[in-house]
């Protein structure tokens, strides 16, 4: 008779003191039967919870435990995902899904937009992104760049648009374009070959006026992440999906959003599908791409 497999337990580990509710919800919707919630989660103190993770199950169980990775500040999270990976050894490790403030399911979810705008490709493709410091941009234009894309990389401080482009070289091997956005005529001239526009600024900050984008020949897409009026691309709107504006594919923030929730909750899954998996945003694009 065999012996009946382990319930499914995430443990979420947040880095704000109260752990996310929104990552919480989505854990429950993609089936996970017991979830552990800790918040304010550091690099100094990851490590115990990480080995009560690890040693409470035999190795033959642990693909039946998972760790989520989250928090509002993406940096302090990356830190503890650091020091989460060297916790593990030899088969003490499990599945985790980084996921924090949702930069990682958000900017798959842009980047699909953008493949699904092209045709299924964006080799050769010039996307120009706008707001790209931020970390959000900062793996939309890793995603790009890692798809063949030519990518211009913008921000208002040219110096924080030039340090993000040695930055992606560095880890893609891409050559990307930095540009200060808020010169309108550098914005300009990003545009006059650009295939798509991707914006993933601060909340009620325009970026982008309909008068420059609506003068592009060559512009296929327009993806504006900003849900909160006024919004960062002129003339798309929160609910746009794939819709024809003045002959432009337009992506509003809650048009994106609906794949990047399907994305989320395909990786929660996923983390029980197979033994020790690290998703980041090249794997839960890769997710993105195989979705139904």
């Amino acid at each position: 008779m065999s012996t009946p497999a382990k319930p499914s337990i995430l443990v979420q580990l947040d880095t704000d003191p109260q752990p996310s509710v929104f990552d919480a919800v989505v854990a429950v919707d993609s089936g996970v039967e017991h979830l552990f919630r800790h918040g304010g989660v550091t690099p100094e103190n990851v490590r115990d919870l990480v080995y009560g993770a690890l040693f409470t199950r035999g190795p033959a169980d642990l693909s039946r435990t998972a760790l989520f990775i989250g928090g509002s500040k993406v940096s302090a999270a990356e830190a503890v995902l650091e020091v989460v990976k060297k916790t593990f050894f030899g088969p003490f490790k499990v599945s985790v899904l980084f996921d924090a403030n949702g930069s990682n399911t958000t900017a798959a979810a842009a980047v699909l937009a953008a493949l699904e705008s092209c045709g299924g490709s964006l080799r050769g493709a010039r996307v120009v992104t706008l707001a790209a410091t931020g970390p959000v941009g900062h793996r939309i234009g890793r995603l790009l760049g890692r798809l063949g894309a030519e990518v211009a990389v913008g921000s208002r401080d040219l110096g924080r648009a030039t340090a993000l482009a040695e930055q992606l070289n560095q880890t893609t091997g891409t050559t990307y374009v930095p540009f200060e956005m808020g010169r309108p005529e550098a914005l300009a001239e990003q545009l006059e070959s650009a295939a798509v526009v991707i914006n993933s600024g601060p909340p009620a900050v325009p970026v982008l006026p309909a008068s420059l984008w609506q003068s592009q020949s060559r512009l296929k897409a327009l993806i504006d992440l900003n849900a909160v009026p006024p919004l960062g691309i002129e003339g798309v709107e929160p609910g746009d999906k794939g819709k024809d504006r003045s002959g432009v594919l337009a992506w509003g923030a809650l048009g994106v959003g609906g794949t990047k929730m399907k994305i989320h909750k395909k990786a929660v899954r996923q983390l029980f599908s197979a033994d020790h998996q690290i998703l980041d945003a090249e794997e839960v694009l890769e997710l993105g791409r195989a979705l139904d």
